[in-house]
């Protein structure tokens, strides 16, 4: 389920089409929620105009902005990924709070990131909450959710390197970044699991001030991205 004028928006771009979408009469007091209609009535989807109350029985938020769409999830592989210089895919270990993996997953997008992969134990990224704080970005993100044996295939079929974020790291610049690399970063509490570091090339982590504990993982994510670009 995709809820929301910038979430329905990015979905109606995509290459993934709506099964259908319901409307209701305060879509159009919406900002951008007037061209959205229009863009609704001509992407050709099925489309079930309904009154407020209706509407709001069947969203996810407690101020529905009046439009929400129902649409398959796409079918993605890691064996879809190609083994060229300037890979990184993020991979996700065990993330367990939509917000937190819905703006990643944004992130992932917005700094040209190959790919994500969640791991067992990771939210579902087609969670509602995930697909709205995402807002549309995997709709075009490749990200996906498998396990460790297909995350290991990927690393030897692609000659990456797997790095770990992980408090007991190294600091980041410490040596330069491969050409190909899949970067893990861990749940919210707990950190990064046994098994991402028994499989880590490397350990890595943000130097921080000493008076602050830790970073919230998004936040983390985002500047390793960045930091980490080919």
């Amino acid at each position: 389920m995709c809820e929301g004028v910038r979430a329905v928006e990015e979905l109606l771009r995509s290459p993934i089409v709506p099964r259908g979408i319901l409307v209701a009469p305060q879509l159009l007091d919406a900002p951008r929620g007037a061209a959205l209609r229009q863009a609704i009535a001509q992407s050709g989807a099925p489309v079930e105009e309904v009154a407020a109350r209706d509407f709001h029985t069947a969203a996810d938020t407690d101020s529905p902005q009046g439009v929400l769409a129902i649409a398959p999830i796409p079918q993605r592989s890691l064996s879809d990924v190609a083994a060229a210089d300037g890979l990184r895919v993020l991979v996700l270990d065990a993330l367990q709070d939509p917000g937190n993996v819905g703006t990643i997953l944004r992130t992932a997008a917005a700094l040209g990131a190959t790919a994500t992969v969640a791991l067992p134990g990771t939210v579902d990224l087609w969670n509602a909450k995930v697909v709205r704080s995402a807002m549309g970005a995997l709709f075009h993100h490749t990200c996906l959710s498998d396990s460790w044996d297909a995350v290991d295939a990927l690393r030897v079929r692609t000659s990456a390197q797997l790095w770990v974020a992980d408090a007991a790291g190294a600091p980041l610049g410490e040596r330069p970044a491969p050409s190909r690399l899949l970067l893990v970063v861990g749940n919210e509490g707990a950190g990064v699991s046994a098994e991402a570091r028994a499989r880590a090339d490397h350990l890595v982590a943000l130097p921080i001030s000493p008076a602050v504990e830790s970073l919230n993982v998004a936040v983390a994510a985002g500047i390793l991205l960045y930091e980490l670009r080919p």
